[in-house]
């Protein structure tokens, strides 16, 4: 399964790819992981329907990973389930707020992220339409 991440910090993007290694858990296939520090290339990603899994930086600059992820829950068809990274526990209303299917709290600890993208990759195995 391909799983995307968005961040504008090479050392968050590496930090989930770590966490993540080759497969997040025993049940789920393994990933294969797409790094993209800009939001158009998260927005081509997205809407070419190749994407299982996107986890985006909440605190990306200049386009955060919140407004992308709502944007992308408005116009990209079976969009994807997306976690949002966030820096706050406050910030969790804005992750309601973009229709973020889970939340990875920073710092970011590799067992709540491989278990989150884990989760998120089963169900999206269970919902992905086979019309490829």
């Amino acid at each position: 399964m391909k799983v995307l991440v968005y961040s504008d910090d090479a050392a968050t993007r590496d930090k989930v790819r770590q966490a993540l290694g080759r497969r997040p858990a025993a049940d789920v296939p393994f990933v294969e992981i797409v790094e993209c520090a800009t939001e158009p290339k998260v927005h081509q990603w997205l809407g070419s329907g190749d994407i299982d899994v996107a986890v985006l930086d909440g605190e990306t600059q200049p386009a955060g990973g919140m407004g992308v992820c709502r944007q992308a829950k408005d116009e990209v068809y079976n969009c994807p389930p997306v976690a949002l990274i966030i820096a706050r526990r406050d910030d969790r209303w804005l992750a309601d707020w973009s229709r973020a299917d889970a939340v990875i709290p920073q710092p970011l600890e590799p067992m709540t992220v491989a278990d989150t993208v884990a989760e998120l990759m089963r169900r999206r195995s269970s919902t992905r339409l086979n019309a490829k």
